[in-house]
């Protein structure tokens, strides 16, 4: 793969940090979420994670709605990370949530979200790797 972008950030101090973006545009407090143990007064991996994922599986299904003449630009991408225990460490999961326009018929839509399940640079990054439902609402 030539890559047309390369993004570059730079943690420190892990979960308890600070995330940094090459370009300064992303400068980050981190902290862990109560639930995890932490206080919850910064973001956290999950949460960038799933604003990424959501992002890019909203623009695949752009991609994907323009090629076949569908007009899904109002749609809207939700994506909820889990983290958990995995056998010695820990795991991902995610819900994608596709809320899709009332003018795209539900056979269409699930054609839709699925080619575009298979055009996501984050679904084919986590495909066989971790679990990812598709939801649509």
């Amino acid at each position: 793969m030539d890559a047309l972008y390369t993004a570059v950030a730079t943690a420190t101090h892990g979960r308890e940090g600070r995330a940094v973006s090459s370009d300064g545009k992303i400068d980050l407090k981190l902290a862990p979420p109560v639930e995890m143990g932490g206080n919850g007064e910064g973001t956290n991996p999950e949460q960038l994670f799933a604003a990424g994922y959501a992002a890019c599986f909203g623009s695949a299904l752009g991609l994907v709605g323009r090629q076949a003449k569908v007009d899904v630009s109002q749609a809207a991408v939700t994506a909820e990370v889990g983290i958990g225990r995995q056998g010695e460490g820990f795991g991902l999961q995610v819900v994608l949530r596709i809320e899709l326009p009332d003018t795209v018929d539900e056979e269409t839509g699930r054609k839709l979200v699925e080619t575009a399940h298979q055009v996501c640079p984050y679904s084919n990054a986590t495909r066989g790797n971790i679990e990812v439902d598709l939801v649509i609402e």
